[in-house]
């Protein structure tokens, strides 16, 4: 059976959102631990903890991820930089109190030249050196001009950290925005390839599926609903059927026919291209 996830909200606490998940035919979930719209540091009680495993077990839906704050930025060098590697300590901290796989993490941006590219991957080292075993630092692909937007920076950065903690997870709308052909299964196979002698194969944790709003090799990451977009039919069933990739799970973070976010017609369509 398909791993599939949406990304839903945590209104009236985490284990409503595993509810919430279960309710639009989801086997998964990824979540904020707090509002991603400014520096919070999510603060649950140990009842809350405690109901969020409880619920997750009792209605199957494994595994549940984090999705970083938008704001963190670890190639930094003034303030954001040392906010960064605390917000995410903290939460990779109480993702392992929760049973949650990890925490989905855009990396940022270089501001300056020279040594950028030394300090991010310091700046995860120290992430890293802070947090438990049992949860993993997943690096999200880029579709703008961020780091993570060619797999050459990607496959750097995780030799360079050199930690099986730090994994990737792989955006459909944002390769399609970066100018990474799927649409056919040989050249999905070729992506592959790429990938793998790159990055590694391996690595990858999971796939968010999302459409694109823009045109490909655009540069630009809008998602849109499944089948709606740019991107292309057959590029999500390549992925839902590889054998390389059948496996992983899946997360839709599309945006809803109503506008309101992920909801049950995008699982369906997700779980329609299952062969």
């Amino acid at each position: 059976m398909a791993t599939i996830g949406a990304h839903l909200s945590m209104a009236g606490g985490h284990a409503k959102a595993v509810e919430r998940a279960v309710d639009i035919g989801c086997n998964a979930l990824q979540v904020f631990s707090a509002s991603p719209k400014g520096w919070n540091f999510a603060r649950l009680t140990d009842a809350e903890i405690e109901l969020f495993r409880t619920t997750k077990k009792r209605l199957g839906v494994d595994p549940v991820y984090f999705h970083a704050s938008y704001l963190v930025n670890f190639a930094d060098t003034n303030r954001i930089g040392p906010l960064s590697v605390q917000l995410i300590t903290h939460e990779l901290k109480l993702a392992s109190k929760m049973g949650v796989r990890g925490s989905i993490i855009h990396l940022g941006s270089f501001k300056t030249n020279g040594n950028g590219m030394e300090h991010l991957c310091e700046n995860i080292k120290k992430t890293l050196d802070k947090i438990p075993d049992d949860v993993c630092f997943i690096i999200e692909n880029a579709g703008n001009r961020k780091i993570g937007l060619r797999l050459e920076e990607i496959g750097e950065i995780i030799k360079t950290v050199s930690d099986p903690r730090v994994r990737v997870c792989l955006d459909t709308c944002h390769l399609h925005a970066a100018g990474y052909d799927l649409s056919g299964e040989e050249a999905f196979n070729r992506f592959l390839e790429e990938f793998d002698r790159l990055v590694g194969i391996d690595l990858v944790e999971l796939w968010h599926i999302n459409d694109s709003k823009d045109p490909f090799e655009s540069f630009r990451d809008r998602h849109e609903n499944l089948g709606y977009g740019t991107v292309g039919q057959e590029v999500f069933s390549n992925i839902i059927n590889n054998p390389r990739t059948k496996h992983h799970p899946f997360i839709i973070e599309t945006p809803g026919m109503d506008g309101l976010g992920p909801d049950q017609i995008n699982v369906d369509i997700l779980k329609g291209y299952i062969e």
